[in-house]
């Protein structure tokens, strides 16, 4: 998750994903941009030893990147495109119309430009002690590839069994991300990965690869192509409305979604701000001695503090307690990528958005802060449990 807004992002091979931990961010140097299409390019960073323990992931994980652009902080999340390896780290960002990060990313950004990034968070790896051997299947959609070849040089690098069938979806063959990586994975393992491009405004020879995927191709390619019942994990990540039909009609194939991990690089809803909250659009401000007040009490990094929040304002925690903790955890601030997580200790809260907790998650008191609107007149929360 992660999701994501211009690649934010709304789960561990041989390998348990690392513990969750406290979200900080690390001034890192550029050590290389890649074009990979017209409109994406791999940043890979340089990570020196006294940071390799802060940014140790697991396939699947993502990092928020963090950087001034016209006077104005801007967050975008982005997802880790190769497997683990010591000192370096490297994500996958495709230009998109209007987006004021990756634009700058892919104009400005320069080997030896130092910017802000995150250590790694997100739940999209695997949930399986074995996932190093058996099926998985990724389907991807344009940039969802970024996370899934991870997932897939991994799985297949970890067991001389393992097998990774992937179907990934683009507009025309010339939008295709990491093709030069994907064919390597074939060449290297020729008998345990296939790989099924579906392009929805180019002609491919076969007719159930080609044209858009809705859920008649989508039920086609399953049962003709993959055949659901061989399958041990699922990883589906792309738009909300792929991601979707994806989950449906494997539940409705007899799929446990207990196998299924899935992460969304955009909801179809309004896009998440485009720069940190109270930065853009409606000003927060602070209470009035007169108005009435939600009071907030958050825990981070060991230290309480407290904010009132106007009950008219309707801000979300992580607004209100941006005015006196700025270092507050948040990345994409749509309730994507997740990185926003806390405990609700007491009072309750409204949340507009989850696409990052999973139901065990709700269940067991968290929140996303930046989706969460208090609706009682205090609420407690702790960033740090």
């Amino acid at each position: 998750m992660s999701r994501r807004s211009e690649g934010d992002p709304t789960v561990r091979t041989d390998t348990a994903a690392p513990a969750r931990r406290r979200a900080r961010f690390h001034r890192l140097r550029v050590a290389d941009v890649r074009a990979l299409t017209a409109d994406a390019v791999e940043v890979t960073f340089a990570v020196p030893d006294e940071l390799a323990d802060a940014f140790d992931y697991a396939p699947g994980q993502y990092v928020a990147l963090r950087t001034v652009i016209d006077g104005v902080e801007v967050r975008r999340s982005y997802s880790i495109c190769r497997p683990p390896v010591r000192g370096a780290i490297a994500v996958g960002i495709k230009r998109d119309p209007g987006g004021r990060f990756s634009t700058w990313a892919h104009t400005a950004l320069r080997p030896g430009d130092e910017i802000d990034v995150m250590s790694p968070q997100g739940t999209f790896v695997s949930a399986r002690a074995d996932a190093a051997a058996g099926h998985v299947v990724g389907i991807a959609a344009g940039s969802g590839i970024t996370p899934i070849m991870s997932l897939a040089a991994s799985v297949l690098s970890a067991s001389t069994t393992s097998r990774f069938t992937l179907v990934y979806t683009n507009r025309s063959s010339t939008d295709v991300m990491f093709v030069d990586e994907l064919a390597d994975l074939k060449d290297r393992y020729p008998a345990r990965i296939a790989v099924h491009h579906v392009l929805s405004r180019e002609q491919r020879a076969a007719p159930v690869l080609s044209g858009r995927i809705d859920e008649e191709r989508l039920r086609l390619i399953l049962t003709a192509l993959i055949r659901p019942e061989t399958v041990d994990e699922w990883f589906l990540c792309g738009p909300f409305a792929l991601v979707q039909l994806c989950r449906d009609v494997l539940a409705d194939l007899g799929v446990d979604a207990d196998r299924v991990r899935f992460e969304l690089f955009t909801t179809g809803e309004a896009p998440a701000p485009a720069t940190a909250p109270g930065t853009a659009g409606g000003r927060p401000r602070a209470a009035r001695p007169d108005e009435r007040v939600h009071r907030i009490d958050l825990t981070l990094d060991g230290t309480s503090t407290r904010v009132d929040s106007p009950v008219d304002a309707h801000e979300s925690i992580l607004t209100a307690a941006l005015r006196v903790r700025p270092d507050v955890p948040f990345a994409c601030a749509g309730g994507v990528c997740g990185t926003c997580r806390a405990r609700l200790v007491s009072g309750s809260v409204q949340m507009s958005e989850n696409y990052a907790l999973e139901p065990e998650e709700i269940e067991r008191g968290y929140v996303l802060t930046c989706q969460s609107h208090p609706t009682t007149a205090r609420v407690v929360v702790d960033y740090d449990v």
